[in-house]
C-alpha cells in the first residue's frame, strides 16, 4: 500500500468526523471538541443525521451530503458500519481514514469478519487506514488533534508512536507537566493496515522530527520494519519500547537482534521510555562516549561513576589547561569535580566554562543537592543560559524534592535534561551512547572472506533436496557433515558405521579413546535421546555403549533408522565450548543464536549467556555478536591460556548465517560443542533440521542477491556485473580516487576530493530491499578486484519511483560499459514492478543524459537554475 496518501493523515485539507456527537460518552464527541479546541485551520465536517449543527459547525447527514470528499474520515460508529462507510468514502475519493471503533475482528459481515470486511474494501482505493481501535494522532504544528485524549500534545521535535492508547496518554500527561512536546503522535490501535513501517517511512522524511520513540506489542511485517526502522535511525534517534515480555527467551533475542541490527535503540521499562523522552527531546548529536561530572557532592560523583562504569562508558580525562583553570578557581583539578557544600555561584560558573571547554569530555553531567550555603534556585538562574549555549550535550540532576524544585524548573526552561536521580541522568547519557554505538557498528566496513571460503551452494542444495525428497526431517551424520564441510565449517574427522561391528572397526582405525554418536536420519537432537558417548576406551565399552544406544534410538525416535558416527575424541585443553543455534522466530525468520556450549548451555543459568543476530551477517556483526557475551572475556585470554581464534570465530557465524540464506528447507541447527582456541575452531557435534521451504522474504533482512551477478566478456576481458557488498568498500574507495576531479563534481554535484567513512559506508552497505548498486568489477594488473563503475537506484516505499546514479571510471569512459550498467539496472527494476526511475544531472552532464534518451526516456526541466530532471518509465501502461 502507498505511503504517500499517509499525508492525508497528517496534513488534511479537509476533515470528517463521522459518528459525531453532543453526548458527554460518545468518542465522536470529544473527537470533535479537540478538533475544534486544537485551532485546524482545514474544513471540519461532522457527520450525524441526527444532529443540524456541532459545535457551531454545519452537521451532515451521511457521507455523499459532505461538499466534496475528505482528505481524512475519522470513523466513531458501531462496527456494522465501518466496511460500508470505508467502500462509500474510498469511492467518493478518500484516502485516509482513522477508524477509532474497537474489536472488529469480532463482529462478522457474511462469512468474514468486519475488519477483513474493511480491509478489502479499502484496497481497491489504495485509502490507507489507522486502527481500527485508533486513539488518534496529533500533529500540534496543524493544529491537528485528531484523537480523544484528554491533552493536547505541545509542540515539539519528537515523534511518539504507541500500539497501545493508553501508555500514549500517559506518555501525554508526563510530557506536559515537563513541558516536553512533540511533533506527532500516533495511537496505532490494532494497525490492520498502516503499521510500524509505513509510520517510521513518513517519520523519517519528517523534517519537524528529531527523534522517534516506538512502543511496540507485535511487529506485522518484520522486513518492512526493519528496512524503514534503519532508513529512520540512520537520519535521527529511534527509541524503542516492546510492551509485553515474550514468555520465549529465544523471541526476546531475537526481538533485540532486529532493534540493535537497524541501528535502533530498545528500553526495557516506562521508566526508561520516560528518560529517553527526556533525553531526546532535548538532547543534541554527541561524538564520543566521556563524561565529564561536576557536583557539590563526593558521594553523588561517585554514584555517577559508579553508574558510568556499568554502563561501559567513561569518564573524561581532564587536560593540562583545564587542570589549570580549575586550580585558577581554587576547585579540585578531578573528574569527578566536587566543588563542595559551600561553592560560590562564581566557582561554579567558571568551573562549567572550564569543563565545557575540555576537549577530552563529549558531555557534562552537573549533579547538585541542596544546601544552606547557596539556594539551588540562585545557582540554576546563573548557570541555565552558560549551559544552554553549550555545543555539547548538558544532563543535571537536581537531587531532592522541594528545595531544588525552583532550580530544576529553571533547567526545564531552558531545555536542559533533568533526572531525579544520578543513576537516571548517567542512564540518559548511556542512551544516547549505545544509540551512537549502534549506529557506528552499521558504519565499519567488514573484512573480505578469502574466495578459498565460498560455500558449494550446489552440492548443499542438492544434499538438502535429496533429504526432504527421502521424507526425512532431520539430516543424518554422513549429511550433517557433508553440509557443514559445505560451508568451509572445521568438523572432527568422522567415520561412519551401519552397525555396532562397524563401528568398532572404525574405532581401530581412528584409534582409541573415541566418542559415539547416534548417526541415522529423523533423530533430531542426539542428547533428546542419550545419543552422544564419550571417552569409549575400548572395543568392550564401544560395543556396550552402541547396543545400549541402538535400543534407546528404537524405543525413542522408531522411525529412525540404524547408523553410528565414530569419532576420536578431541584434546584441546585450552579450548572453550561454543554453541551455534538457528532458529525461525514467528517474526523475524531465522535467527542465529551464539554463546557457551557443551553441558553447560544445558543449565538455565549458563544459557543466559546468549546473544543473537539477523542473517545475513558480516565480520563485523559476527565480532560484535561474540564480543557481546560473557564468554568473551573467557575467549579473549587468561593465565596460561591463549586467547582463541575470534576471526575463526566469526567466519563459522558469517558461514552458518549464508547456509541460512542460500537453503529455505533449514528449520533448525546446532553446533554444539565448537572448541575455539588459538589454533582455530572445531565443531565436535551438530543437529540439523529440515521441513518445507521457507517464504522467500523470511527473512528479515533480504541476503544478498547471489542470483543477479552476471559475467560477461567486455573490451577483451572478463567483468562480472553483480549486487554491491559491503566488502567492497576498500576498492570503492580506490575506484572514487581513479576518478576525474570533473567526474566527481558531475556525480555528486560537488567537488569533493574525499569519500568520508560515513558516506562510503551508505555506498557499500544497502538495504537490498529499498535499493540496488550494481558495479562491474574485474581484476588490476596486480590481480586484486577492481570496480569499474557503478549504477545504484534508491527506491520509494511505494516502488513507485526509484532515483537512480551513475559513473563509470574516467579512463573508460566512452566504451559502451555506461550502457551496460544501466541495462542491468532498468531489468531488474522493471522485474520488481518499479514504476519508473529517476533522476537529477546538471545541465552540462550531456553524458547521462544521452543514456537516459537511449533508453527512451525524458530530460526535462528542473526548478533550480543548471539542473535538469530525468525520468524514465519501465512499466507498460494500458
Amino acid at each position: 500500500m502507498s505511503i504517500k496518501h499517509l499525508k492525508h493523515l497528517f496534513a488534511p485539507a479537509s476533515v470528517a468526523v463521522i459518528g459525531a456527537s453532543d453526548k458527554p460518552q460518545r468518542i465522536g464527541t470529544r473527537v470533535l471538541a479537540n478538533l475544534v479546541d486544537g485551532g485546524y485551520g482545514g474544513a471540519l465536517w461532522p457527520v450525524n443525521p441526527r444532529h443540524d449543527r456541532l459545535h457551531d459547525l454545519r452537521c451532515y447527514g451521511k457521507v455523499g451530503a459532505l461538499p466534496s470528499p475528505p482528505e481524512l474520515a475519522i470513523l466513531c460508529t458501531p462496527p456494522a458500519s465501518i466496511a460500508g462507510l470505508i467502500a462509500d468514502l474510498g469511492a467518493r475519493g478518500t484516502r485516509a481514514a482513522i477508524v477509532m471503533t474497537a474489536g472488529l475482528e469480532a463482529h462478522r459481515a457474511g462469512a468474514r469478519s468486519v475488519r477483513q470486511a474493511m480491509l478489502e474494501a479499502a484496497r481497491p482505493h489504495r485509502m490507507r487506514i489507522l486502527g481500527p481501535g485508533s486513539v488518534g494522532l496529533q500533529v500540534p504544528a496543524q493544529g491537528l488533534n485528531a484523537s480523544f485524549t484528554h491533552l493536547a500534545a505541545a509542540l515539539g521535535k519528537l515523534a511518539f508512536v504507541s500500539q497501545s492508547g493508553a501508555l500514549g496518554t500517559a506518555v501525554l500527561d508526563w510530557a506536559s507537566l515537563r513541558g516536553i512536546g512533540f511533533s506527532t503522535f500516533v495511537a496505532m490501535g490494532e494497525g490492520a493496515d498502516v503499521d510500524f513501517g509505513d509510520l517510521l517511512d513518513y517519520l523519517a522524511a519528517d523534517n519537524d522530527t528529531a527523534a522517534i520513540l516506538l512502543c511496540v506489542e507485535r511487529i506485522s511485517c518484520a522486513r518492512k520494519f526493519m528496512s524503514a526502522g534503519r532508513l529512520a535511525a540512520r537520519g535521527k534517534p529511534v527509541i524503542v519500547l516492546k510492551v509485553g515480555r515474550d514468555p520465549q527467551p529465544e523471541a526476546e533475542l531475537a526481538f533485540d537482534a532486529a532493534i540493535r541490527r537497524a541501528g535502533m535503540l530498545r528500553v526495557y521499562s516506562t521508566e526508561d521510555l520516560f528518560d529517553a523522552v527526556e533525553t531526546l527531546a532535548r538532547a543534541r548529536q554527541q561524538r564520543g562516549e566521556r563524561l565529564a561530572v561536576l557536583t557539590n557532592g563526593g558521594g553523588l560523583g561517585l554514584i555517577a561513576a559508579d553508574a558510568l562504569q556499568t554502563g561501559g562508558a567513561t569518564l573524561a580525562n581532564l587536560s593540562p589547561e583545564t587542570a589549570e583553570r580549575l586550580r585558577q578557581l581554587q576547585a579540585p583539578q578531578s573528574n569527578p569535580l566536587d566543588l563542595l557544600a559551600d561553592a560560590p555561584v562564581e566557582r561554579y560558573s567558571g568551573a562549567v566554562a572550564a569543563l565545557l571547554q575540555e576537549p577530552q569530555a563529549d558531555a557534562l553531567l552537573f549533579l547538585h543537592a541542596p544546601t544552606a550555603m547557596v539556594p539551588s534556585a540562585l545557582i540554576a538562574e546563573a548557570l541555565a543560559p552558560q549551559l544552554k549555549a553549550a555545543s555539547r550535550n548538558v544532563l543535571s540532576c537536581w537531587l531532592g524534592g522541594r528545595s531544588v524544585a525552583a532550580a530544576r524548573q529553571v533547567f526545564s526552561d531552558a531545555g536542559l535534561p533533568t533526572y531525579d536521580t544520578p543513576e537516571k541522568a548517567v542512564h540518559g547519557f548511556l542512551q544516547i551512547v549505545q544509540y551512537r554505538r549502534n549506529q557506528d557498528l552499521l558504519m565499519e566496513v567488514p573484512a573480505r572472506v578469502p574466495a578459498a571460503a565460498a560455500p558449494q551452494r550446489a552440492a548443499a542444495q542438492a544434499l538438502v533436496s535429496a533429504a526432504l525428497a527421502a521424507g526425512h526431517t532431520a539430516l543424518d551424520a554422513r549429511d550433517t557433515c557433508a553440509l557443514l564441510a559445505a560451508y568451509g565449517i572445521p568438523m572432527a574427522a568422522t567415520e561412519f558405521a551401519a552397525d555396532a561391528e562397524q563401528a568398532l572397526a572404525a574405532a581401530r582405525r581412528i584409534g582409541y579413546p573415541v566418542a559415539l554418536k547416534a548417526g541415522a536420519h529423523d533423530i533430531g537432537r542426539k542428547a533428546d535421546v542419550g545419543g552422544v558417548v564419550l571417552d569409549l576406551e575400548d572395543d568392550a565399552m564401544l560395543h556396550a555403549a552402541a547396543c545400549a544406544m541402538r535400543e534407546r534410538v528404537r524405543r525413542l525416535r522408531p522411525a529412525a533408522g540404524p547408523g553410528f558416527a565414530v569419532q576420536q575424541m578431541a584434546r584441546r585443553p585450552q579450548a572453550q565450548e561454543l554453541a551455534i543455534r538457528v532458529r525461525v522466530d514467528g517474526v523475524f525468520g531465522p535467527v542465529i543464536l551464539f554463546g557457551q556450549g557443551g553441558p553447560a548451555a544445558e543449565v538455565a543459568e549458563m544459557a543466559d549467556d546468549r546473544v543473537a543476530g539477523l542473517p545475513p551477517l558480516n565480520m563485523v556483526l559476527a565480532r560484535d555478536m561474540v564480543g557481546r557475551t560473557r564468554m568473551a572475556r573467557l575467549l579473549a585470554g587468561y593465565g596460561d591460556h591463549a586467547p582463541a581464534d575470534l576471526e575463526a570465530i566469526g567466519r563459522v557465524l558469517v558461514q552458518v548465517a549464508e547456509m541460512v540464506a542460500d537453503l529455505p528447507e533449514l528449520a533448525e541447527l546446532e553446533i554444539n560443542p565448537l572448541l575455539a582456541d588459538a589454533n582455530g575452531v572445531l565443531a565436535l557435534d551438530a543437529d540439523i533440521r529440515l521441513a518445507p521451504p521457507r517464504a522467500t522474504d523470511s527473512m528479515a533482512i533480504r541476503p544478498y542477491p547471489q542470483a543477479l551477478e552476471q559475467e560477461l566478456a567486455w573490451q577483451g576481458r572478463t567483468i562480472v556485473l553483480r549486487p554491491i557488498r559491503p566488502e567492497d568498500a576498500p576498492q570503492h574507495l580506490a575506484f572514487f580516487r581513479a576518478l576525474a576531479p570533473d567526474d566527481v563534481r558531475l556525480r555528486f554535484f560537488s567537488a569533493m576530493r574525499e569519500l568520508p567513512p560515513s558516506q562510503l559506508a551508505r555506498l557499500t552497505q544497502i538495504d537490498y530491499d529499498r535499493a540496488m548498486a550494481f558495479i562491474a568489477t574485474g581484476y588490476g594488473a596486480d590481480g586484486q578486484p577492481e570496480t569499474l563503475g557503478v549504477v545504484r537506484a534508491v527506491v520509494d516505499a511505494d516502488n513507485q519511483s526509484a532515483e537512480f546514479a551513475i559513473i563509470v571510471r574516467s579512463d573508460l569512459k566512452g566504451l559502451g560499459l555506461g550502457r551496460i550498467l544501466f541495462q542491468k539496472l532498468v531489468d531488474y527494476f522493471r522485474d520488481r514492478g518499479t514504476a519508473e526511475l529517476s533522476g537529477e544531472a546538471l545541465s552540462e552532464n550531456h553524458g547521462v543524459q544521452d543514456l537516459v534518451r537511449h533508453f527512451g526516456g525524458a530530460v526535462l526541466p528542473h526548478a533550480e537554475a543548471g539542473m535538469v530532471n530525468l525520468r524514465l518509465p519501465l512499466q507498460t501502461v494500458n
